[in-house]
């Protein structure tokens, strides 16, 4: 039993900055000295990205580079103590934003699929970075048309591998009923949650993280032997790391740590997990032969190379989509898939991600 990818789309926001634009946001936002300043372009250089989408007209981040108040938006710095927007403030940005990008991509998902909308009997949201009711799921069945019956799931709050729990559900729901149907569609505006002044561990999640939006659309695996199937996942919860990667909710945004610790973590405790999971579908790591890894940063993915003895060919298309897009946290994994997909890349496939706990989910695609 299996769940077969019969579409997947993919969708950014209009406005694209350079990894440069990005530096000079940071220098306006986050630093008060010349000397914090002077920290700036090691941390953006060797960030492994080049370009990333953000959820603002460009006129805002126009604002932001120059010093200037055009726009009048609530997001442009205000000097020393300046926190940014409240929590509330960021929120009513996503659910401003959130929905039109999630619309794109499950559109574009549809329409590979070959499904018309009312076939959907399942639909599966995934984001952590925003949340209201009625929320994104409603906003993809006013729009998209889809049946009113449709049975709805949310995955909240599950950070960077989100996608990978959605695809499970989607499976489980595949498995469970020959004609379901199931679009799942992962949504995150990451950009929002900004951390204004200077704190060298947030900053460095403000370096990498972008918005963006993909999604799937799936049935069970009979319906297309040749499509691309999930036919296994896996979870893993590293041991007394929970400190390691936390998103919490504050007064003025979803704040994220990031510790130097992670890719020692991944390093020291992906290999022995992902040996036993391969094992027990009846496969070896030198048996996998394509790789869609989350890019949760360059040191993390060359954590995962260097644990799993994989070489620069095998993370290409990860880099790739993180030096284009940067890490767009859930959607990100299946931006990959997306890349591996498009010139038919060889399976056995594992799709790899983590998220705060440490925890770690994989998926098998053959």
């Amino acid at each position: 039993m299996s769940l077969a990818i019969l579409g997947l789309g993919t969708a950014l926001p209009v406005t694209r900055i350079s990894q440069a634009e990005a530096m000079a946001i940071a220098r306006a936002v986050c630093c008060r000295t010349e000397e914090q300043a002077t920290w700036l372009p090691a941390l953006y250089t060797h960030s492994g990205i080049d370009t990333r989408h953000v959820s603002f007209d460009r006129a805002v981040i126009d604002d932001i580079v120059r010093g200037t108040t055009d726009t009048g938006s609530v997001f442009l710095p205000k000097g020393d103590g300046d926190r940014g927007p409240t929590s509330g403030e960021r929120q009513r940005h996503y659910a401003e934003h959130a929905g039109p990008l999630a619309v794109r991509a499950a559109r574009q998902a549809l329409a590979q699929s070959g499904l018309a909308a009312g076939a959907i009997t399942h639909l599966v949201t995934v984001s952590c970075t925003g949340f209201r009711a009625p929320g994104v799921d409603v906003e993809l069945v006013k729009r998209l048309e889809l049946p009113a019956t449709v049975q709805r799931t949310h995955l909240g709050f599950m950070g960077c591998h989100g996608a990978l729990n959605g695809l499970r559900v989607a499976r489980a729901y595949a498995e469970a009923d020959p004609a379901a149907r199931v679009l799942v569609c992962a949504v995150e505006l990451c950009v929002p949650h900004y951390h204004y002044g200077w704190d060298p561990q947030r900053m460095v999640a403000n370096a990498l993280f972008a918005d963006g939006a993909a999604a799937v659309v799936g049935g069970p695996g009979e319906a297309a032997p040749e499509a691309w199937r999930v036919t296994s996942n896996g979870a893993c919860l590293f041991p007394d790391c929970e400190d390691a990667m936390t998103w919490t909710i504050g007064d003025h945004n979803f704040e994220m740590t990031l510790s130097k610790r992670v890719p020692g973590l991944i390093a020291g405790g992906l290999r022995p997990w992902i040996e036993a999971w391969l094992e027990e579908n009846d496969l070896r790591l030198g048996d996998v032969a394509s790789w869609a890894i989350h890019p949760g940063g360059p040191r993390i993915l060359t954590a995962v190379e260097e644990a799993l003895s994989l070489g620069a060919a095998e993370t290409a298309a990860s880099r790739a989509v993180f030096a284009e897009c940067g890490n767009m946290s859930s959607p990100t994994v299946l931006f990959i898939l997306d890349r591996l997909r498009g010139p038919r890349a060889p399976r056995p496939c594992v799709a790899l991600g983590f998220g705060p706990g440490l925890a770690a989910e994989a998926a098998l695609l053959r």
